[in-house]
């Protein structure tokens, strides 16, 4: 049996070429005249949907809908009606219909029907399978081949367009899932020799990809320049695939525009993000501002200096423009912002907005078994964040927002990365405790599992000692000590982590949303 279907219709003898057809296809077809038979029905059998005639004698179809939801919330009903009328429409969409037919109906517009509201999620997986198991040779070969900076965000948003439409048609354990987590792989090893390469060159050069310290000359200054005020709203520790989910919350309310731009390296806020706000590298900001930087080893929160970093930053591009700035840890200080703000939002042209949760819930994921439980896979951990936005003040933002005469930039400083392999690394006690960069004296580790650099002015790094050196973690590893070694990687396996070169980590979102005019 493919499904067992009730159909609902006063003259029910008339359906009988109707009912023959969909029996050929091996559906179970039971029938009611009316209202009451059908509920009956309803109480006593398992229904995959129901085809509800609207106009019957006694209970009208809209009564019996009514009813049928009480009983049966959960199955699908199609209202089959000879009535065009608008209201009678809305009636039934409102009363959570699944179709609607329009009499007289053909078999074919029937099956159709069925095919969308009964086995829409099984066909979706076969095509959206099929598809990507027939473009998988295609990305293969692009990863193997010389990219250019542009080709590999092409590259990596066709490889998150994947990871959400298989996602999405739940095929998490189907054969495709398991080769694209293959392929986002080898893609990752790729794109780690091809920073290896690159990265020192574009730190000093002004033809480079836009990188942390070059979002406020590009990308904030240039719209100031055109007298546009400009919102920034920097979510700590975002990920594309993160603003894929939630930029379908918003499609409603603005017109999108969506790049990506690259993460300096550590991927890391100390350094990204004062990056971005200071709009230059962490060795220039520690040689200009030596009372703005923090040192890895002090205990002082590494990012308590932004908004001067972006007064300053001002200042030397001789910007005049005043600004706000906030900084919000958890969905109780949104709350009080926002019934603060009132009529500010309008005053001035540049407001600039930090928000911490997606960072805060991924160390909460790493130290919590019961978030690590509910964030246990990609999907997950970007379904509890579409779920933080939709029920915050933030999302109230954006309807303040959606009003308003601001051109509205979302970043990030930083991505991440679920982390599985471990990589065997020795250092003394001053060494940092990131799991994704390490800096320090005498570090030993395998040079092959690492990007090393013993002249950190060259990735525009500050460098404590003169024997300071850097190592990140590439693709998916994570450092481990060889102390109580088995323990640390269990804890820290699958876990969310940045600080390294990953496309997951570097490869971030920076989307312009200019809202509708209505």
């Amino acid at each position: 049996m493919t499904a067992r279907l009730l159909w609902v219709d006063d003259e029910i003898d008339l359906l009988r070429a109707h009912i023959l057809f969909l029996q050929k296809r091996d559906y179970e077809v039971l029938t009611a005249s009316n209202g009451n038979d059908a509920l009956d029905i309803v109480r006593q059998t398992d229904l995959d949907l129901i085809l509800l005639d609207e106009n019957m004698p006694g209970l009208s179809g809209l009564e019996t809908l009514d009813r049928i939801k009480d009983l049966r919330p959960a199955v699908p009903v199609v209202m089959v009606t000879k009535n065009e009328a608008e209201d009678l429409m809305e009636q039934a969409i409102g009363a959570k219909i699944a179709d609607y037919l329009i009499k007289p109906v053909n078999p074919l517009q029937v099956l159709l029907s069925l095919k969308k509201n009964i086995h829409e999620r099984e066909i979706r997986q076969e095509q959206t399978a099929e598809a990507y198991r027939q473009d998988f040779m295609n990305i293969s070969s692009r990863i193997s081949e010389g990219l250019s900076f542009e080709e590999w965000k092409e590259l990596y948003k066709r490889l998150v367009r994947w990871e959400l439409e298989l996602s999405e048609a739940e095929t998490a354990d189907n054969p495709m899932s398991e080769m694209l987590r293959m392929q986002k792989e080898e893609a990752n090893r790729a794109f780690a020799r091809y920073v290896q390469r690159n990265y020192e060159t574009w730190v000093g050069s002004p033809d480079r990809p836009t990188l942390s310290p070059d979002i406020f000359k590009t990308h904030v200054f240039s719209r100031l320049s055109q007298g546009k005020k400009v919102f920034l709203l920097v979510l700590d520790n975002f990920r594309f695939d993160q603003w894929r989910v939630l930029s379908a919350d918003l499609a409603d309310d603005f017109d999108m525009e969506e790049d990506l731009y690259c993460s300096i390296l550590p991927t890391a806020t100390q350094y990204a993000r004062n990056a971005l706000f200071a709009g230059l590298m962490p060795r220039q900001i520690k040689e200009m501002y030596p009372d703005l930087w923090v040192e890895e080893e002090e205990d002082e929160s590494k990012n308590l200096n932004e908004a001067e970093l972006i007064r300053l930053q001002l200042e030397r591009f001789r910007r005049r423009e005043a600004f706000t700035y906030h900084k919000l840890n958890d969905s109780q200080a949104a709350d009080r912002l926002l019934s603060s703000w009132g009529n500010q939002i309008h005053g001035e042209p540049l407001h600039i907005l930090v928000v911490n949760f997606i960072d805060i819930l991924s160390h909460a994921r790493t130290e919590s078994q019961m978030v690590r439980e509910l964030a246990s896979t990609e999907a997950a951990y970007r379904s509890i964040t579409q779920s933080w936005f939709r029920h915050t003040a933030i999302k109230d933002l954006f309807r303040q927002l959606a009003g308003q005469d601001y051109e509205i930039l979302i970043t990030t400083d930083h991505g991440s990365i679920r982390v599985s392999e471990p990589t065997r690394v020795v250092g003394d006690r001053n060494v940092n405790t990131n799991l994704r960069y390490k800096l320090g004296k005498n570090l030993q580790y395998a040079a092959k599992e690492v990007y090393e650099c013993r002249q950190p002015a060259r990735l525009g790094l500050p460098q404590p000692n003169l024997s300071t050196a850097y190592i990140f973690a590439l693709g998916d590893r994570f450092f481990a000590y060889p102390n109580n070694y088995n323990y640390y990687v269990q804890y820290y396996r699958n876990t969310f982590q940045h600080g390294g070169i990953s496309l997951e980590e570097m490869l971030i979102p920076l989307v312009t949303l200019r809202p509708k005019k209505r």
